[in-house]
């Protein structure tokens, strides 16, 4: 990998540690009597309150970013976080956690099919390999359970969130036409926020908030610690990396390294609560990693200019860029139009 891929890699692995450690910090509030949407929703603005002193710091004179990533930002936010977790606790009412945590994470694979349709070409046999290894390794890691027999409409709400958190790394990974990474995730978790928040007055979803002392680590503590780690570390931290290494990576790896999430959500249970961390999932684990080192990264999108040069000085045309392979378009090539993560689970 060259040097800004390596940068990305990094970047998306620190996203997929920090997502898993939302479990872990939001089960308190869940048992305390939260209800799964306001826990989400609650981390969502807390999350873009955190980092928008960085948003507003980035934008400096920058402010016309915001206009011309408009789209982005409604995509992160009602499609990405909001419509996301909507269609995930939907479907969770329906099926087993498991079973709807294995549907969403089919995510990278809609976005293998999705450029395959597109392009109307198979691809590449080390994606087709890297995507077996993937799924087969996730499918150890979550359990072999969660491929039972299960109510069809709460699977089809966990595709739902699926194509949601596919559309979460598409956006992350569009040209950025000025608009910093951490701008995108700071506006998307707020406007996916207040998505939720209006979801919840209107009674679409269940908003129950309990105020008072929850244990956590051995410990009992007010119940704003555990929300602030997880909106800090779990959310903030998580979105705005996970954003910044789906520019580098392209949507496709990207995705596939976001696998490692249920991964290191397995150890943290081990390591924090004392769940046993079976041969299975030590060995999905090793199928995970074997699977995203098979696919290759995406060619980076080249961001369009922010302005146009002075009349006397005539544009001088840049060195053409190599053209990827015809099966595997740039992240720009591939997205869909904007018509999108945790959007991960809380439980």
């Amino acid at each position: 990998m060259k040097s800004p891929q390596l940068v990305g890699l990094a970047a998306a692995v620190t996203s997929a540690a920090t997502f898993a450690t939302s479990g872990a910090f939001i089960k308190p509030l869940l048992e305390a009597g939260w209800s799964p949407a306001a826990a989400v929703t609650a981390r969502a603005i807390v999350a873009g309150l955190l980092l928008l002193p960085l948003v507003l710091f980035s934008l400096r004179g920058r402010w016309g970013s915001l206009w011309r990533g408009r789209w982005r930002i409604a995509g992160m936010g009602v499609i990405a976080v909001a419509f996301t977790q909507l269609t995930y606790f939907a479907a969770i009412r329906l099926i087993p956690v498991s079973t709807a945590l294995l549907v969403e994470y089919l995510a990278p694979l809609l976005l293998v099919v999705w450029v395959a349709v597109t392009t109307r070409r198979v691809p590449r046999p080390m994606v087709l390999l890297g995507s077996v290894l993937a799924i087969g390794g996730l499918v150890l890691v979550i359990g072999p359970g969660a491929l039972g027999a299960v109510d069809p409409a709460g699977v089809a709400l966990a595709f739902a969130a699926a194509v949601g958190c596919a559309v979460y790394f598409v956006v992350a990974a569009r040209p950025a036409d000025g608009l910093p990474p951490v701008a995108l995730a700071g506006a998307g978790l707020l406007l996916g926020g207040l998505t939720l928040g209006l979801a919840g007055v209107v009674g679409i979803v269940p908003i129950q908030m309990r105020f008072g002392t929850v244990p956590l680590l051995g410990a009992v503590v007010p119940w704003w610690v555990p929300l602030l780690v997880v909106a800090f570390f779990g959310t903030a931290v998580a979105y705005a990396t996970g954003i910044f290494g789906s520019g580098r990576l392209g949507s496709r790896l990207a995705s596939f390294v976001g696998l490692l999430e249920v991964v290191f959500a397995s150890i943290l249970a081990w390591i924090v609560v004392g769940e046993q961390l079976t041969p299975l999932q030590m060995a999905g684990g090793v199928l995970i990693l074997a699977g995203i080192a098979a696919i290759p990264a995406e060619p980076a999108a080249p961001a369009a200019p922010l302005s146009e040069p002075p009349a006397d000085e005539p544009a001088v045309p840049a060195a053409p860029l190599s053209e990827p392979p015809a099966d595997e378009p740039s992240p720009s090539a591939s997205a869909p139009a904007m018509t999108c993560g945790d959007v991960r689970s809380a439980g």
